[in-house]
């Protein structure tokens, strides 16, 4: 199992997720807590100020997937995402809470809550990832 340390740095490989600002604050065998930086190339509607849905999606489906790779030391393909988008996410940093509902033998189902800088549900998904075979 990866570290928090471990998952921090596989995570940041990735130009996008260094572009995201992602930031690990926990990780265990429970699921993992990720922070993502605020941006403002993250707004859709200047005049209302709110996220991008696809950054929302994004980040369901890149903290679901890393879920996962805390057990699989790296991570795995999407095969489905599906997103659920609660309310607007205006401006502030955004919380996102990942973990594995089943891990089979060949696919894994994993989950995803966004929340905004006041705790609010802003976004929630399910994701199926392939799982590698060894």
């Amino acid at each position: 199992m990866m570290t928090k340390d471990e998952l921090q740095a596989r995570l940041r490989v990735a130009k996008l997720h260094q572009w995201l600002g992602l930031e690990v604050l926990e990780a265990g065998e429970a699921g993992i807590t990720v922070k993502a930086a605020w941006r403002d190339e993250w707004i859709v509607n200047p005049a209302r100020g709110y996220t991008h849905g696809g950054i929302l999606a994004t980040l369901v489906d890149v903290v679901a997937d890393y879920a996962l790779a805390v057990h699989l030391g790296g991570p795995a393909p999407t095969v489905d995402l599906r997103v659920d988008y609660h309310k607007a996410a205006l401006q502030g940093d955004l919380t996102v809470k990942g973990r594995i509902v089943r891990r089979g033998g060949s696919f894994a189902c994993c989950e995803a809550q966004v929340y905004d800088k006041d705790g609010e549900l802003v976004a929630s998904g399910r994701g199926t990832y392939a799982v590698p075979q060894k």
